[in-house]
C-alpha cells in the first residue's frame, strides 16, 4: 500500500534542520532512520533502517565540505536503489557557490563541478529534484545536468519580516554590501516600500579598492544591509564603515547564510557601529553562535522547507 507521508532523511550535520523539521510537522512527515559509523581510517558506513520502497523521500544535507558532499551522493544513491519511488535532495547551504566561474587560466569551476556529482545520482521511477536556497550566483541552477531537476527558493519572506523586526515600523534604507547584490536588495526594497542603496567602489590596485560613494541618501537613517552570506566579514565591514561615513545613524544586518568563518562575529562587534545580525540556519555554524549579547538571532528554515515538501498544507 502506498505511503504519502514523506520521508525525511539528513546528513549527519544536518541532523538539526530534520529534527526541527519534525517539530513542526504535525506528524505529516516521517523521521527516516540511518546508521552511521566512521571507521579509525576515516571511512564511512551508512546503512538506510528505514525502507524506501515506494516512498517520497527527502534528503536534506549542505556540500559545506567534500566529506558532506559525497554524503549526500551516497545517501542519495542508496534511497534510490532501495526503491524510492521518488527523491527531493534539499541543500540549505550550496557550498563552492563563489566559485561559479573561472576568471583566470586553469581554475576549477568548483561549483559546477558539484552540481555535475549531484547530477549522477541514479533516477527514481518519479524523477529527481534539488532544491537551493539563496544561491550566490543565478546560474548554478544551470550546472545540473541529466533529469535533475534544481528549483531556487529565495528565503525572501524570512528576509522581509526580519527587515520590519529590525526597522519596528520605522523608515530605513535597505542596503548591500556592494552593486553586485544591488539588483536582488532593490527588488526586496520595492516589497518592502522602502529606498535601496548600494555603494560604489573604484579599484586601486589589484587587490585593493576604495569606496567614492553610496547610491542613496543615509545621512541620519537606519541602514540595513542585507548579504547572502557572511563568512570572514570583510566585505561586510567596509560597506558598513562606508554608509556610516554617508551619516548612517544606525546600522545593522541581515543575512541568509551565517558561516562565521572563526572569530567574525567578535570582529564585527568590535566595529562598534554594527547592532545587530539576523541569519537563518541554513548552515551549521549557525547552531554555534556563541552569544549572550543578543548580538546575532537565527532563524529557521524549517516551515519554508515543511512548506515546500507539503505545499497544501
Amino acid at each position: 500500500m502506498y505511503n504519502k507521508m514523506p520521508l525525511v532523511f539528513s546528513t549527519e550535520e544536518y541532523n538539526y534542520l530534520r529534527i526541527r523539521l519534525l517539530e513542526i510537522s504535525s506528524n505529516s512527515i516521517e523521521d527516516g532512520l540511518i546508521e552511521i559509523n566512521h571507521f579509525p581510517d576515516g571511512e564511512r558506513y551508512i546503512r538506510l533502517i528505514s525502507s524506501v520502497a515506494d516512498r517520497d523521500v527527502v534528503l536534506i544535507g549542505g556540500t559545506i565540505s567534500n566529506d558532506d558532499t559525497l554524503e549526500i551522493f551516497d545517501l542519495a544513491s542508496a534511497i534510490v536503489k532501495y526503491g524510492a519511488q521518488s527523491i527531493t535532495i534539499m541543500i540549505p547551504y550550496f557550498g563552492y557557490s563563489t566559485m561559479e566561474r573561472a576568471i583566470k587560466v586553469g581554475e576549477v569551476v568548483t561549483a559546477k563541478n558539484r552540481a555535475v556529482l549531484l547530477s549522477a545520482i541514479p533516477k527514481s521511477k518519479y524523477g529527481n529534484k534539488v532544491v537551493l536556497f539563496d544561491l550566490h550566483s543565478e546560474g548554478i541552477p544551470h550546472y545540473f545536468e541529466n533529469d535533475l531537476q534544481p528549483i531556487h527558493l529565495y528565503c525572501k519572506e524570512i528576509v522581509m519580516e526580519a527587515a520590519k523586526e529590525l526597522s519596528n515600523g520605522n523608515e530605513f534604507v535597505l542596503a548591500s554590501t556592494d552593486a553586485g547584490r544591488a539588483k536582488w536588495v532593490e527588488s526586496l526594497a520595492n516589497d518592502l516600500g522602502v529606498v535601496a542603496g548600494f555603494v560604489f567602489k573604484r579599484r586601486t590596485n589589484a587587490i585593493e579598492t576604495v569606496v567614492t560613494s553610496v547610491s542613496a541618501d543615509v545621512k541620519g537613517k537606519h541602514v540595513i544591509i542585507y548579504d547572502d552570506m557572511i563568512r570572514t566579514g570583510g566585505s561586510l565591514i567596509n560597506a558598513a564603515k562606508a554608509y556610516k561615513s554617508f551619516g548612517a545613524k544606525r546600522i545593522s544586518v541581515i543575512t541568509t547564510h551565517g558561516i562565521f568563518v572563526g572569530n567574525v562575529i567578535d570582529k564585527l562587534i568590535e566595529t562598534g557601529i554594527i547592532d545587530k545580525v539576523i541569519c537563518t540556519d541554513t548552515h551549521p555554524n549557525s547552531l554555534h553562535v556563541d552569544d549572550n549579547k543578543g548580538f546575532v538571532v537565527v532563524k529557521s528554515v524549517a516551515k519554508m522547507m515543511l512548506n515546500f515538501i507539503l505545499p497544501n498544507q
